[in-house]
């Protein structure tokens, strides 16, 4: 249980917020390379609160600019696209990438009026299917050396989609692993050879037992959660009958992104990106260690489940998530469907847009949660005494962080972290690209 002020302190990332000045630290997904893939290459953005318009003139170099004209505040997602910026149609005002305004055609002639004028712009960056922003202060940070950043291309897809609710509540949701257990609990389970690029429907480690049944099997795993240079590693130890545990291994990436397995080839990295204190998006990166990822699959298998051009989901609240009691009876735990990301939309929008956290009652199994909002807690209060250099990934040597690692594996005895780490090189060894850690 907490304070209202506190839990407004953690949650609320508008500009001169506590946790809104440590997100700006950080890159954050703006939109999807495949947003801009159209004819006409402008897409509004909202992102920290922000009203923003993303665009990539003629020649093929973006820019992240204010949505509203500086002239008279008329919407700039309308703008023409020409001459290698926008050009607002109220009065002709045109804004390079950078947001200068170069053209006042309105004006006298010989006015240098334009000179003056320039819109709120960010810096940004295309990676592997995502354009990243940097909206704080100086210059952005290097990127960390992540698998789902070094990775080609062809073995990466990235995807998002929107969620009715506050970041904080979205993130936390991903390093919780006893939820698998119950939220994404199938009480039948598929064949794994029939389920590529869905979670949870691998085989767990080197064994036959599909993860359904091992997740089913063992609900209450032994959690443990370590301090990183990124953020935190969790590992979830479900000791099975035999004498050997499963070992799953997840990560926090600070601030509020996280990496997760997949399948034994395949992770999962992903951020919870605040559009406003209310609504957010999750950005997916699925990053394979083998074989190029089927983008096509991947894809139909997501817009199956969204719309565009918001990305939102098909199944909500206002549908009720399609909830089916005879589903919940005999094949899911939810009766929600097979598509866990409808699992957990519900899980984190059913408690209001904004938890309401002081009538919450936190469990041992929720230890990196505990342990997550005091990292979130420190960096705010570092950043509100104007001392950023304690961030996780801001001072210095943030190129050499690799990874991370993020698997299921088997321990064959009683060294399960000889054996976690044995099953992450092994596919580093067998992957195509540099993986090496």
């Amino acid at each position: 249980m907490m304070s209202q002020e506190l839990n407004d302190q953690i949650t609320r990332i508008g500009p001169g917020t506590g946790a809104g000045k440590v997100l700006r630290q950080y890159w954050q997904p703006a939109a999807l390379s495949d947003e801009l893939m159209g004819a006409r290459p402008v897409v509004p953005v909202t992102l920290l609160g922000e009203a923003l318009v993303l665009f990539r003139d003629e020649g093929g170099t973006l820019g992240l600019i204010g949505r509203h004209c500086p002239h008279r505040g008329a919407d700039l997602a309308y703008g023409r696209l020409e001459d290698n910026g926008l050009r607002c149609p109220f009065h002709g005002w045109h804004f390079d990438c950078t947001g200068q305004c170069v053209e006042q055609p309105g004006e006298p002639e010989g006015s240098r009026m334009h000179k003056q004028i320039k819109a709120v712009s960010y810096p940004v960056r295309e990676l592997n299917g995502i354009i990243w922003a940097y909206m704080g202060e100086g210059d952005p940070p290097p990127f960390a050396d992540f698998d789902c950043f070094r990775a080609p291309d062809t073995h990466v897809f990235a995807f998002k989609g929107l969620w009715e609710c506050n970041w904080l509540q979205a993130m936390e949701v991903g390093i919780d692993p006893a939820h698998a257990s119950f939220l994404h609990r199938f009480l039948q389970d598929e064949d794994p050879a029939d389920s590529y690029g869905k979670q949870f429907r691998d085989k767990a480690g080197n064994t036959e037992i599909p993860m359904t049944k091992l997740l089913r099997d063992y609900p209450r795993p032994e959690i443990m959660v370590d301090e990183t240079d990124y953020g935190m590693k969790l590992t979830a130890l479900r000791h099975l009958d035999d004498g050997r545990t499963h070992v799953r291994v997840t990560n926090q990436i600070f601030p509020q992104a996280i990496c997760i397995p997949m399948s034994r080839e395949m992770t999962i990295t992903q951020w919870h990106v605040p559009v406003d204190d209310e609504t957010c998006y999750w950005y997916s990166m699925f990053t394979s260690f083998n074989a190029p990822v089927d983008k096509a699959t991947m894809r139909d298998q997501r817009l199956a489940e969204h719309r565009l051009p918001d990305y939102a989901p098909l199944k909500n609240a206002r549908n009720n998530y399609g909830y089916d009691p005879d589903e919940q009876a005999d094949q899911t735990y939810t009766g929600m469907g097979l598509d866990i990301n409808v699992h957990d939309q519900w899980a984190v929008e059913s408690m209001g847009r904004i938890q309401d956290r002081r009538f919450e009652h936190l469990g041992k199994t929720d230890v990196g949660i505990i342990k997550y909002r005091r990292m979130l807690r420190a960096a705010i209060k570092a950043v509100e005494e104007g001392d950023a250099s304690g961030l996780k990934m801001q001072n210095g040597g943030t190129e050499a962080i690799k990874g991370p690692l993020s698997n299921d594996a088997i321990a064959p005895d009683e060294d399960w972290q000889a054996a976690s780490l044995a099953a992450d090189l092994e596919r580093r060894g067998h992957c195509p690209w540099d993986a090496s850690v």
